[in-house]
């Protein structure tokens, strides 16, 4: 009976030490959501960080994604062992990276991933641009980038592991391009690259509208790049996507895996084969966490 009892308590501390161990590997992703902002069903920030959580936490047994929502967290403990953090925010003067700058290099120096989704692209010219290169690889640079509404194809995609799983899709978006990237692109790989056309050039030049540099370039056909893998000299991996302006994007189920499939990456995990499963969100799930507006 003895041996019975001891055995029983040696296999009640293994089953312990396995659970806590399962734990403990976890990978935590921090998500930042950004104020409300924009019309209903735009920039729908809160929602759709929630709802891309909510694909890795119910479908990627080995992540923890949480969410803090309406800017940068008064309490930065959140970021206490995080592997990856996800932005999805307003950009421009107003990023939430603007004013802690110090503090995210101490992240992105120990190789903590990064995304950035949609606006949260975007920064100004000057410190806070020269650090988006170089944690990102590339930004919306005002004067030099633009932001039309269009409809992208993108025909091809490249042998990625952002793009496992993920075939050719088409859709309307406000894609930026014609973006600033580090100096012959070193480390970076494109991931969404395709033609715009002309039509994205009937708007006057102005800071997110055009330039006459993008304009000679879309004159001539250039390809532009609206989403790209970075890996950072350093250490750490990034991803910026310039889609996302529309909350109903997500329920497009290449579009959305991409995105998954880029934040694990950026996560330093493996990417599922097939990539990041999961069902297409329903009309109520996608209802779900919208900022009154």
């Amino acid at each position: 009976m003895r041996h019975i009892i001891v055995g029983l308590l040696a296999l009640g501390m293994f089953l312990a030490n396995t659970n806590h161990a399962a734990a403990v590997e976890k990978t935590k992703i921090v998500f930042i959501a950004g104020k409300p902002s924009h019309a209903p069903g735009d920039h729908e920030h809160r929602a759709g960080s929630m709802l891309l959580a909510k694909c890795l936490n119910e479908n990627m047994p080995n992540v923890e994604a949480v969410v803090t929502s309406y800017g940068w967290p008064e309490d930065t403990s959140i970021f206490d062992g995080a592997s990856s953090v996800v932005i999805y925010c307003d950009g421009g003067g107003g990023h939430v990276l603007n004013k802690n700058l110090e503090f995210f290099q101490k992240l992105m120096d120990k190789g903590v991933g990064l995304t950035c989704i949609h606006y949260a692209v975007e920064t100004t010219k000057g410190e806070c641009g020269d650090k988006f290169l170089e944690w990102l690889g590339g930004y919306f640079e005002p004067d030099w980038s633009v932001n039309p509404h269009w409809t992208a194809n993108y025909t091809t995609l490249p042998t990625h592991a952002i793009t496992t799983g993920v075939n050719p899709f088409e859709i309307n978006d406000e894609w930026y391009f014609h973006m600033r990237f580090v100096d012959g692109m070193k480390g970076v790989t494109p991931i969404l690259t395709t033609v715009p056309p002309v039509s994205t050039m009937d708007r006057k030049d102005g800071p997110h509208e055009g330039n006459p540099f993008v304009r000679e370039a879309i004159a001539k056909g250039e390809a532009q790049h609206m989403a790209w893998a970075y890996d950072r000299p350093g250490g750490g991996r990034s991803f910026g996507f310039t889609g996302a302006h529309f909350h109903r994007g997500w329920q497009d189920d290449n579009f959305r895996t991409l995105v998954l499939n880029a934040i694990v990456w950026s996560a330093g995990l493996d990417v599922p084969e097939g990539g990041v499963p999961s069902p297409t969100p329903t009309d109520e799930e996608m209802k779900a966490n919208l900022d009154e507006k």
